[in-house]
């Protein structure tokens, strides 16, 4: 079979088309294998809706589906456009959180993410006050004065007692910058789309930042995320790293 590869700010995803749904789990654990597959942070496969531009089927590298993903959007906005699928440099298509409408101009893809949940405001752990934000998928998010140190276990025990990725946050001159621990991968990601747009919410929601800001995830490179007209909106550039055909 045929894949390409994704990367959105050091999310990396393997993408394909198909023209049924059916359960690939395994098929995803293979490709995202880093060693003895294609290597990824998650599976994306694009199918035909009969009423918007495409659906998709998620898969983490695990082989656990999930509603949503941030970085995956706007990577599966651009292949879509490239595949003919998208047309006009805009893509509208169905996820397990929603509809997404992504933009797409050049390498620089924006997404409207789904409308969020504040599922709590007072979460206590390890000496930190978190909310539990579900931004696509479900969010902790703690704010910090220095993000430095980020205790893996902690973040691990968390994610399993919440079922929820775990982020923690800065606000630095209007920016923000994310670390995140991803359930599904099981371990810190270079980015996370939907875990930047959570920590986002909580600081705007506390007034911490302004409708539109520069955010950096642990790659180091620069996104943005706004709330524009009651929509939460998450941009940046994504790279087409290759296409291969692969046995597995």
């Amino acid at each position: 079979m045929t894949v390409t590869k994704y990367s959105a700010n050091g999310n990396d995803f393997v993408m394909f088309v198909a023209q049924k749904k059916a359960d690939r789990s395994e098929l995803a654990k293979k490709l995202c294998h880093r060693q003895n597959g294609v290597g990824a942070d998650g599976l994306v496969v694009v199918l035909p809706h009969p009423e918007y531009d495409f659906e998709w089927e998620f898969y983490n590298a695990d082989g656990s589906v999930a509603d949503m993903c941030g970085n995956a959007s706007r990577a599966v906005a651009h292949f879509a456009l490239e595949k003919g699928i998208a047309k006009d440099n805009k893509a509208e298509f169905l996820t397990g959180a929603g509809v997404i409408r992504a933009t797409i101009n050049g390498l620089y893809v924006v997404s409207d993410m789904v409308p969020p949940e504040i599922i709590s405001e007072d979460v206590e752990e390890y000496g930190e006050h978190w909310w539990l934000i579900n931004s696509g998928v479900p969010h902790l998010v703690a704010v910090r004065d220095n993000i430095d140190n980020f205790n893996i276990e902690e973040a691990r025990t968390l994610r399993h007692k919440y079922n929820a990725n775990v982020n923690i946050c800065m606000v630095k001159d209007n920016a923000l910058y994310v670390r995140t621990y991803e359930r599904g991968v099981e371990d810190e990601t270079l980015a996370c789309g939907t875990g930047m747009v959570a920590c986002f919410i909580r600081n705007h929601k506390e007034g911490k930042v302004s409708d539109q800001v520069k955010v950096h995830p642990r790659s180091g490179d620069e996104l943005y995320v706004s709330y524009e007209e009651g929509v939460y909106r998450f941009g940046g550039k994504v790279t087409k790293t290759f296409v291969a055909e692969t046995l597995i």
